[in-house]
């Protein structure tokens, strides 16, 4: 049987009559009249009793509707259910992050989304280590870099997020600044380590030349937190994402040193395993996020 035969059935025996049952569907004539007949053929019974004024459902008929329209009622609550569910922000986010990014910057935000929409449950994954979408138990990684992978979806958050050279006053105050990156060599360089690989090697540009410092210091770390806080404890010089110590730059715990040199632009993305992934949930949060990005930038 054809779900759309049934539908026909149940309205035609609803209005009295095949014809107002097909303009409440919007079906031709000859259409609905086609419809009701190949559901008789299918069950091999007649369902209505035909006169040249009116129609009357036969005692197979009236059985077939006791059984046809609480299902599809509920067929149509089903439908109802979902259409409405595509705009409904609700659910869980399982994100990954990088852990500075996460700690000072995300989470007070998602301290306000969550506020904005109550029906949305996080969970949050604060590492350095690059999350594996594909097998780990995350929705959505936010991540400085454009993915490789071409399977991945990368939804830009931060398109211009250069990293900055700083150091804390009082570490300038003890040891002065570099005028220029080639001057590295005679400081205290403060170093990120992603999967047993140091960033040791900083590039800056300018007026279109680009150059590559190799650095040392006697400090190395996985956690890219930890890095932060030996630069505010005026260890050493960082060489950090903008967007990770812009409050520490606005408040004066760092400064920008060499600033007439710029350093590498880490695009922030949001990045899903697939398309399916992107959920009404997953709309309105990138939204949220991008425009309280531009508002830290533009302070």
């Amino acid at each position: 049987m054809n779900l759309r035969d049934l539908e026909l059935f149940v309205t035609t025996a609803e209005q009295g009559g095949l014809s107002a049952a097909a303009r409440l569907l919007d079906l031709s004539p000859a259409v609905a009249s086609a419809s009701l007949k190949r559901l008789e053929a299918d069950l091999g019974t007649a369902l209505f009793v035909r006169t040249t004024r009116s129609m009357r459902l036969t005692v197979a008929g009236e059985r077939l509707l006791a059984r046809c329209r609480p299902l599809l009622d509920g067929l149509r609550d089903a439908e109802a259910e979902v259409r409405a569910g595509e705009n409904t922000i609700e659910g869980q986010l399982q994100i990954s992050m990088p852990s500075d990014l996460g700690r000072h910057v995300v989470l007070p935000w998602l301290n306000a989304f969550q506020e904005r929409h109550p029906a949305v449950r996080l969970k949050l994954q604060l590492t350095d280590r690059l999350a594996d979408i594909y097998r780990e138990p995350v929705d959505i990684a936010l991540r400085f870099g454009k993915p490789r992978e071409s399977s991945m979806v990368a939804l830009p958050l931060l398109e211009t997020n250069r990293r900055v050279l700083c150091a804390s006053p009082a570490y300038l105050a003890r040891h002065g600044a570099p005028a220029t990156p080639h001057d590295l060599s005679a400081h205290n360089c403060l170093c990120f380590m992603l999967d047993e690989a140091v960033n040791d090697r900083w590039r800056f540009h300018k007026d279109g030349a680009e150059i590559e410092v190799t650095v040392r210091g006697d400090r190395v770390a996985d956690d890219s937190e930890i890095v932060r806080r030996w630069a505010l404890d005026g260890l050493g010089l960082c060489y950090r994402s903008r967007i990770d110590v812009q409050a520490d730059l606005a408040s004066g715990a760092l400064r920008i040193v060499c600033a007439d040199w710029e350093g590498n632009n880490q695009p922030l993305y949001m990045v899903l395993a697939n398309r399916r992934q992107v959920s009404p949930a997953v709309r309105v949060l990138r939204e949220f996020l991008v425009e309280r990005m531009r508002e830290m930038v533009a302070a």
